[in-house]
């Protein structure tokens, strides 16, 4: 493989503008600042989530893509995939009457958290976005989509209550390999990363690939858990992110929605729940169903299996692909998921995280939006 187009400094990158389409996927902290940079250059940007946690650096990035005409695509990925496809079908059709609520939850599962929001790079808000933004602005950015119309109020509570030292077994060690709790341990590094790995079939993959940027061996691993930070005890890890954190939401047409995050779950997968005047819409990710339950008439159920070929993220993967594509040619003049349409679901999660530290305080939305 040829260096001529690596670069080991942002400076020497952005001496000139070297493609016609640029993907920003660099830590959550550095996503505006090369944002920032590219634009000027004429880059069409396809921008990682979470855009910012800060709420000056959202607007002034804003502005500048405006005074330049920049085509800012943001990776909310789930935008593209088959449920919300099948989803957003049934919302528009009616047939259900009118939607009043919706009840949202994320499982993020004990293992993922323990791996992303414990072990991992989203851990500490002191170098990464708070759980509600670098999880779930994902999720946040479909409810005001479902809604329809921009979120008014909402008031929020949550806390990192699990994992912390004063919840660590006794006798318990700093990282898993010395520790008398290897084999029993839900959170086990030796159970999570080695175990599972080999009984998988040694797969080169997410997120196993996470723990090393050598080929996967079994040797690679157990140095890995023995040494680096995901060998750590869950217990006494330097995260500070909120495990659970609850979301209540006032939509400027009515409409409600509550939302939870939570790391206490054995699987993964959203599951939300849409009420309406005539009947309930119920979406199992981990299921990959979607069921229409009219107060008259039979249910009917709509399976991600019935599909062929559906790839990462329920279909998202290649949605997003495609929705950029059609954005590039000129098929669509904007994409569903840009910078402007973005940056409402990370407003909602600074206003949401600002409810939280103030022990669930009512915010309103304008106090946080610009124009």
């Amino acid at each position: 493989m040829s260096d001529e187009n690596v670069y080991d400094n942002d400076d020497a990158f952005f001496e000139k503008k070297r493609s016609d389409l640029l993907v920003i996927a660099t830590g959550d902290d550095s996503h505006v600042a090369m944002a920032k940079r590219a634009i000027p250059l004429g880059y069409k940007i396809l921008l990682e989530k979470p855009i910012s946690d800060k709420l000056d650096e959202l607007i002034e990035l804003r502005e500048l893509a405006k005074k330049y005409n920049s085509f800012v695509m943001v990776c909310h990925v789930l935008r593209y995939t088959w449920a919300n496809r099948t989803i957003m079908e049934v919302l528009r059709s009616g047939r259900l009457g009118k939607l009043i609520h919706i009840d949202h939850t994320e499982q993020i599962a004990y293992w993922h958290f323990a791996h992303s929001y414990t072990r991992g790079n989203w851990r500490n808000t002191a170098f990464s976005a708070p759980m509600i933004m670098a999880k779930s602005c994902h999720d946040l950015d479909l409810l005001q989509q479902y809604a329809g119309s921009k979120c008014e109020s909402l008031s929020s509570v949550g806390d990192l209550t699990w994992f912390k030292r004063e919840n660590a077994p006794e006798g318990c060690a700093d990282r898993c390999v010395n520790c008398k709790y290897i084999e029993s341990c839900a959170y086990s590094a030796k159970y999570r990363y080695l175990d599972l790995w080999k009984a998988e079939n040694k797969l080169q993959c997410w997120p196993y690939d996470v723990l090393s940027i050598e080929t996967l061996t079994e040797e690679v691993l157990e140095k890995a858990i023995k040494e680096g930070p995901y060998g750590r005890c869950v217990y006494r890890c330097d995260n500070n992110v909120a495990d659970h954190q609850s979301v209540q939401m006032q939509f400027a047409n009515g409409i409600t929605a509550t939302f939870n995050a939570t790391a206490f779950t054995k699987g993964g997968g959203r599951i939300t729940v849409f009420r309406f005047s005539a009947g309930e819409l119920l979406y199992e990710e981990e299921k990959g169903a979607i069921i229409e339950k009219p107060f008259r008439g039979e249910n009917v159920v709509h399976n991600m299996s019935d599909l062929k070929d559906v790839m990462g993220h329920g279909g998202g993967d290649d949605g997003i692909v495609n929705a950029l594509y059609a954005a590039l040619s000129g098929e669509k003049s904007e994409a569903d998921t840009s910078l402007e349409n973005s940056i409402e679901s990370h407003i909602m999660a600074i206003a949401a995280e600002d409810s939280r530290l103030n022990g669930g305080k009512l915010v309103l939305l304008k106090d946080y939006r610009y124009n």
